[in-house]
């Protein structure tokens, strides 16, 4: 296993080794043979190879590549088809031959299915093997789709998907009922055979399901523990994939660690959950008992139990202890970010009179369901005649022309540039109502539409020299003392962590003071209180406004089109974790707080005294 910086150091690396592997075999005379998977998590592997192919010359003329699976039915040429996923992202940039590129059909009658899995089957065979295969993990554990119950022996078949696994699909196709419910997939034997394996996995929301495949024992519940029976089986992870396993929560548990100040943190706050006592009341026995011998030995219970406690009520920030007449400037990912992950805070840096702008990245008009147009049409019509500000004709003749648009539109294609614009307009409006809830004034909005993310599809374009320069721009009107930033990397779709990018790489091209850089996590994720350097408390009033901030993005109350992998919804998780934050905080002896937000603080500045 290898847990490396960043999602980018995990493709550069991955790519890395996939060259290495078609020159060898180059160099041998044989052609490289790749299995292939699709998703979000390859893309970047993808697309360094395409680089390296057009930058570097490396020729794809001798690659074979094997896909793991294909929804079935599914034509070839939809937007949902892997094949057409291929060409656009693998085949066609690099040049790989048609006749190389192998995918399973998912066009055919089902009783032809099973002949044509034998024949894939062979046609593997008849490569040679594979010597290369790129995973990803589900969150059912699957690898390729082979759901919970795959057999060890298991060969290329068609199979229903799991109804977690469709729900996580629902997002790439708009709705759970248009993800088709079986595909065709590699089984576990044909994956199990290929001379190499690796599997990629980044983001916090996959750590879960990473650690059961890493630690737990080889089960058919969890097809990718099986990789654990491979000699050449290599787990690459970012460090948000990594968390839940043992070695990166509880390094102490596997072995000796280093023990850094966040490390003695993290290790007292744990001691005194598993212990269930408050901070103070830790003796040495507890931490011999709970195989932290090392670290009571070196600094003794009552520092130790003191230095942490001290720590973290140093963390804790009241509205007189954070900052005055400061230039702030928030980027917010989508129109709502900034409300669901930091309502409270900003409802007091507002009191306390500084400079907001609060800047919102993507239009996200892609989660705006079809309803909502016809509901605000509606509107248009009936305002038009009752207050006449255009003529009755116009305003019905609009409202036909853009219903016939989204009739003619099927289930997960891209919305006409018309409905795109409404669609857009309506979260701006709630963007700003909900910037009005929590006491900012509506004149601090600024509505980038980074071009990133304008395909109209879940899919988005790499972070490109325009949405930085776009970022750059806003930064170089407000001059900020502090920005606000979404870091969180659970966001389903990456966008969160596509807007980081832009934010960073427009820092890093700002000619002005470098500002303090506070992150923020998402609908999707808190920081934890040892990695938090900020806490906010909120009241109940307090947090009861915030709540009432976010229900102003109604497009987005009771079913958003991309709630992600957690059935509640985003209000209700904001309360459960700000709720759940101060609690933590309170059984581990610290005073207590209704709730509370946490901020990750880097920069070259001091907090506000």
């Amino acid at each position: 296993m290898r847990t490396l910086s960043d999602h980018d150091r995990v493709a550069t690396h991955v790519a890395d080794r996939i060259v290495g592997v078609i020159r060898e075999r180059k160099a041998q005379g044989r052609k490289a043979v790749l299995g292939l998977a699709t998703g979000s998590t390859p893309l970047g592997v993808y697309r360094e190879l395409a680089r390296i192919h057009r930058e570097e010359g490396l020729d794809f003329s001798n690659v074979v590549t094997f896909n793991l699976d294909e929804y079935y039915p599914m034509e070839p040429e939809s937007r949902h088809s892997y094949r057409r996923y291929m060409r656009e992202n693998f085949w066609g940039p690099v040049g790989i031959p048609p006749a190389h590129a192998h995918i399973p059909r998912g066009d055919l009658p089902a009783t032809e299915v099973e002949a044509h899995c034998a024949e894939y089957e062979r046609r593997i065979a008849e490569a040679g093997g594979i010597d290369f295969m790129l995973l990803g993990i589900g969150r059912t554990g699957h690898i390729g789709f082979n759901e919970p119950g795959s057999e060890r022996d298991s060969r290329t078949r068609l199979i229903y998907l799991d109804s977690v696994t469709r729900n996580d699909a629902a997002g790439d196709f708009f709705t759970k009922e248009a993800v088709p419910p079986q595909a065709v997939t590699m089984g576990v034997a044909t994956i199990l055979e290929a001379r190499e394996i690796a599997l990629l996995a980044t983001g916090e929301h996959k750590a879960p399901i990473v650690r059961r495949a890493v630690e737990g024992k080889p089960h058919p519940d969890v097809a990718a523990t099986y990789l654990q029976e491979h000699p050449r089986a290599t787990v690459y992870l970012d460090p948000a994939a990594a968390a839940d396993l043992t070695r990166a929560r509880a390094p102490w548990l596997v072995g000796s660690v280093e023990w850094r100040s966040e490390r003695v943190t993290e290790a007292v706050i744990w001691l005194s959950s598993r212990a269930g006592k408050p901070i103070l009341h830790l003796s040495e026995d507890d931490y011999r008992e709970h195989h932290l011998s090392s670290l009571v030995a070196r600094y003794g219970a009552g520092e130790l139990n003191g230095r942490v406690f001290n720590e973290l009520s140093d963390k804790i920030r009241g509205k007189s202890r954070l900052p005055r007449e400061k230039r702030i400037l928030v980027f917010s990912p989508h129109p709502d970010d900034d409300v669901i992950s930091m309502g409270g805070l900003l409802r007091k840096l507002a009191q306390n009179e500084n400079l907001l702008t609060v800047a919102y990245q993507t239009s996200g008009n892609i989660a705006v369901f079809d309803h909502e147009i016809r509901r605000y049409l509606d509107f248009v019509e009936r305002s038009a005649a009752a207050l006449g500000f255009m003529e009755a004709e116009a305003a019905s003749d609009l409202a036909r022309r853009v219903c016939e648009l989204l009739r003619a539109k099927g289930a997960g294609d891209v919305d006409a540039p018309e409905v795109q614009a409404l669609k857009r307009i309506v979260r701006e409006t709630e963007a700003v109502a909900a910037l009005e809830a929590t006491g900012v004034d509506s004149s601090s909005a600024r509505f980038l539409d980074l071009p990133f993310y304008r395909t109209g599809t879940v899919r988005k374009d790499p972070i490109g020299t325009k949405d930085v320069e776009v970022v750059r721009g806003v930064l170089a009107e407000v001059h900020p003392e502090i920005v606000c930033a979404a870091g969180d990397l659970s966001d389903p779709h990456g966008t969160h962590r596509m807007c980081l990018e832009a934010v960073e790489k427009a820092l890093d091209r700002y000619e002005g003071p470098e500002p303090e850089l506070w992150l923020y996590r998402g609908a999707w994720q808190e920081w934890s209180l040892s990695e938090a350097d900020l806490l906010t408390p909120l009241s109940d009033m307090e947090l009861h406004l915030k709540t009432q901030a976010i229900f102003r993005h109604e497009s987005q109350k009771d079913s958003a089109p991309f709630p992600g992998h957690d059935p509640r919804e985003f209000w209700q998780r904001v309360v459960d974790r700000n709720r759940g934050t101060a609690e933590e905080m309170r059984s581990l002896g610290l005073p207590a707080y209704f709730a509370m937000e946490a901020y990750k603080v880097t920069g070259t500045r001091g907090l506000a005294p």
